[in-house]
């Protein structure tokens, strides 16, 4: 994998990019959750960086990408992402998100519906605010207190054994975390930002219709929030296809790596048919 940097006017975005593969038709963007950087798919790019143009960052403000202003949107970040892919050339973009990934995946969607071939939701949740409670909404605006309170022990506990079941999981989480190590405010401070843009996305009541082939995935052991809840609604309401991974938390693409590369191409498959 390459590392390379992009400026944007808040900061730095480091984002790393697989060899070209020239006979490709799709190429794929992993994309991952809030705190966590581009080593959650490490599984992912050494399966995929042989098959297919390849990109992974670590999100503004997130590890590499530091430091960085925040105070930018959603929007801003899926902006950003689009330029980067325009710059590397990587054409008929398949995005799969984890988490609060899946959330920029459906932003972009909004924003570049054309250029979205495909879109994978990885224990994620619809943007629709159709989806959400007022007080779900009401407590997203206010987290960064929330992290603040609680001790830094206490966080690394419930970040790593509350989003894997598997030792693989646990361990990449927590050294994704230590990170923050030595500055809690920072951490706070990002999962806060992270929690208010996503809930001023969600009011701004846009479509956010995933126009093209996508597959919603959840661990059947995803115990963040109410993504199990958010997830059967979403394949209720939309009829994208879900699939229920066993023995996988909310980061089910480390608990179960191998389960998720095979659904990754199947849907790229069914797209280049």
């Amino acid at each position: 994998m390459i590392e390379k940097t992009y400026e944007t006017p808040c900061g730095t975005i480091h984002y790393w990019i697989g060899k070209e593969v020239n006979d490709s038709t799709v190429s794929l963007v992993l994309l991952p959750g809030l705190t966590a950087d581009h080593r959650l798919f490490d599984k992912q790019m050494a399966y995929f960086e042989r098959k297919c143009p390849v990109l992974v960052w670590d999100a503004p403000g997130h590890a590499a990408s530091w430091p960085f202003e925040l105070a930018f949107s959603l929007e801003d970040k899926a902006r950003w992402l689009n330029e980067i892919l325009i710059r590397e050339n990587m054409q008929n973009i398949v995005i799969a998100g984890q988490s609060m990934g899946g959330y920029v995946g459906q932003m972009y969607a909004q924003l570049f519906p054309e250029k979205l071939r495909g879109f994978i939701s990885i224990d994620s949740a619809p943007l629709q605010r159709a989806y959400i409670t007022a007080a779900e909404l009401w407590l997203l605006k206010r987290m960064e207190p929330v992290y603040r309170y609680y001790p830094w022990k206490w966080l690394i506990k419930q970040g790593t054994n509350g989003v894997a079941v598997s030792d693989y999981g646990r361990t990449l989480m927590l050294s994704m975390m230590r990170v923050y190590d030595g500055d809690k405010e920072r951490y706070a401070r990002l999962a806060g930002h992270g929690f208010k843009i996503l809930a001023e996305a969600i009011e701004k009541r846009l479509p956010y219709e995933i126009k093209c082939p996508a597959l919603l995935i959840c661990g059947e052991k995803d115990h963040a929030g109410s993504c199990v809840r958010y997830n059967k609604t979403w394949h209720k309401k939309t009829g994208i296809p879900i699939a229920w991974i066993k023995n996988a938390g909310h980061n089910s693409n480390t608990d179960e790596p191998e389960r998720i590369n095979a659904l990754i191409e199947e849907l790229i498959d069914r797209i280049v048919q």
